[in-house]
């Protein structure tokens, strides 16, 4: 057999030659301004602190900008894949490995400013018709409490279909100090009535990654909020929120 004749000087060589970086399969959804296209690269909020704690741990890899059920899948499928940013709830603790967290958001029911809907609780809204986005965390978590819900397959979707009166109450997800309402002409027309969940965002990763390559993107996050690097990355996005301009 070829591979058992190598000479010990050879086999030396290769025993002492550097280990390969790891490399890792990174996939996210577009959901501004944690993750969205600049041209033809990846940015946002948690984009950029994934790739800081990436660069920190030295750790190679890909990023790929995919509708979520399919980012969702491939961290569940492929052995070097993780998936951002990713709700760490009790039914999804023991499928992933996880990093961060990258963000912190909050679960709220929005509806028509003109709305005559008032909840106090999220019991309140049983029987409403809840828009929801598709496998999302929020999606799973009122399906299986029994709440109404008409998913889309994109959460922004929903807004167009609260103004449209297809849906009563859009279950959206946002992050402290978030202008996306703003950014697409909704601030006027949608507003919150209820934050019913506060959750960690988290890259998941699938349990075939290693646990060091797992501990050392763990030990890069914690260095990045402890040396301000992640507020500076929030900061940088303050003005994101800026109207569209029409064309």
């Amino acid at each position: 057999m070829a591979f058992a004749v190598i000479s010990g000087a050879a086999s030396a060589a290769v025993e002492t030659a550097p280990a390969a970086r790891p490399r890792l399969y990174l996939t996210t959804e577009t959901s501004a301004p944690s993750s969205m296209l600049e041209g033809t690269r990846v940015i946002g909020i948690a984009t950029d602190k994934v790739r800081e704690a990436m660069q920190r741990a030295g750790i190679d890899y890909t990023i790929e900008l995919l509708p979520w059920k399919r980012a969702y899948l491939a961290a569940q499928q492929r052995s070097d894949a993780c998936v951002y940013s990713t709700s760490r709830t009790p039914e999804r603790e023991a499928l992933f490995k996880w990093v961060g967290p990258t963000d912190t958001g909050h679960w709220v029911m929005m509806a028509r400013a003109d709305s005559k809907l008032k909840l106090r609780s999220l019991e309140d809204a049983r029987g409403l018709r809840i828009g929801t986005y598709n496998g999302d965390a929020r999606d799973a978590y009122l399906r299986a409490r029994g709440f109404r819900v008409d998913a889309a397959n994109e959460d922004l979707a929903n807004a167009g279909k609260l103004l449209l009166d297809r849906i009563d109450l859009w279950a959206a997800s946002l992050r402290s100090g978030s202008t996306i309402l703003t950014r697409y002409g909704y601030d006027k027309k949608i507003v919150p009535l209820l934050v019913f969940n506060r959750i960690e965002l988290y890259l998941a990763c699938n349990p075939g990654v290693p646990d060091a390559v797992v501990a050392r993107l763990n030990a890069a996050f914690e260095a990045i909020a402890r040396d301000g690097t992640g507020r500076r990355i929030e900061r940088s996005y303050e003005n994101w929120g800026q109207p569209l301009r029409q064309h």
